[in-house]
C-alpha cells in the first residue's frame, strides 16, 4: 500500500505509518498564481477496536487516485493506534492504557481532563487520558503530522455510533451516505477540541454504525462521493503562505 514508516515505534514496537497522495498535475497546474492544492488529513484507527473505522480508510486508499479526489493533498494515517489494534483482543487504548483521543493537548487539558474523566466516565478505564496532555508517542507524533503537513481539513473515522459529527469552522455536512449530522461535542484532550476549536481545523469525524464490520459497498462509497461533494463545495485552494 506504499505506507511510509516514521522513525517513531510504539511500546510494543509497531511503526507509526502514513502516506501522502499528492494532487494530480494538471490539477495543479490549473490553480491560480500562488495557489496550492487543499490538503486533507485522514487519521483512522485512533481507538484500537474499532476495527471498522481503519477498514474504511484502508477502502479509501483504493480511490484517492480516482475523480474530484485528484485534485486534493492527501495524506493518510490508516492505523494510528497499532498497538490497540494488534492487542488480543483489540483494545482501544494504547499498550500504555492512555485512550489517545483523550490526550490532545488543548488548553483546557490541566484543568479539565482528569475532572472529566473521574465525573462523567467513573474513571472508565478505556477513557484514561493519560498522565498529562501529548504524553504518549501515537499522540505526539498526530501532532507532528498535524504541525508539518498543515492540513486544511482534518478527517477522523470511528465507530460505533452511526452518525457525522463536526467541529472547527466552514460550513458543516449534513449527511454523508447514511451518516446524518449529530454533533456530540468536544472533549478534554479530544482531537475535535484540538484540531476543530484550537487550531480552528474543519474536523470531520465519521462514526460508522459497527466497530467489527463495514458497511455495505455502496454506503461506503456514498460516504466517500458525500464527502468529496463537501470538500469541493467549502475547502478551494489556498494561498501559498
Amino acid at each position: 500500500l506504499g505506507l511510509e514508516a516514521g522513525a517513531e515505534t510504539t511500546r510494543n514496537g509497531h511503526a507509526l505509518m502514513r502516506r501522502d497522495y499528492p494532487a494530480a498535475a494538471q490539477k495543479i497546474a490549473a490553480l491560480g498564481k500562488g495557489e496550492r492544492p487543499p490538503r486533507i488529513l485522514i487519521i483512522g484507527g485512533i481507538h484500537g477496536d474499532e476495527l471498522a473505522a481503519a477498514s474504511l480508510v484502508f477502502r479509501w486508499m483504493r480511490w484517492i487516485d480516482d475523480g474530484d479526489a485528484r485534485h486534493y493533498h492527501w495524506r493518510v494515517i490508516p492505523v494510528a493506534n497499532p498497538d490497540g489494534l494488534l492487542a488480543t483482543p483489540p483494545q482501544r487504548t494504547n499498550a500504555n492504557g492512555v485512550d489517545l483521543n483523550r490526550n490532545f493537548p488543548t488548553p483546557d487539558w490541566s484543568e479539565d481532563a482528569h475532572a472529566y474523566w473521574q465525573s462523567k466516565t467513573r474513571k472508565d478505564p478505556r477513557r484514561f487520558p493519560g498522565k498529562q496532555a501529548n504524553s504518549e508517542i501515537e499522540t505526539r507524533w498526530l501532532n507532528d503530522q498535524i504541525e508539518d503537513f498543515k492540513p486544511d481539513v482534518i478527517v477522523a473515522t470511528h465507530a460505533p455510533y452511526g452518525l457525522l459529527d463536526y467541529d472547527g469552522p466552514a460550513r458543516q455536512p449534513r449527511r454523508f451516505g447514511h451518516l446524518n449530522l449529530n454533533r456530540l461535542g468536544v472533549y478534554p484532550g479530544s482531537l475535535g477540541n484540538y484540531g476543530g476549536v484550537h487550531k480552528k481545523l474543519p474536523v470531520i469525524t465519521i462514526e460508522l454504525p459497527n466497530a467489527n464490520s463495514l458497511p455495505p459497498l455502496k454506503e461506503q462509497r456514498e460516504i466517500w462521493d458525500d464527502m468529496q461533494t463537501w470538500l469541493r463545495r467549502n475547502i478551494g485552494p489556498r494561498q501559498v503562505s
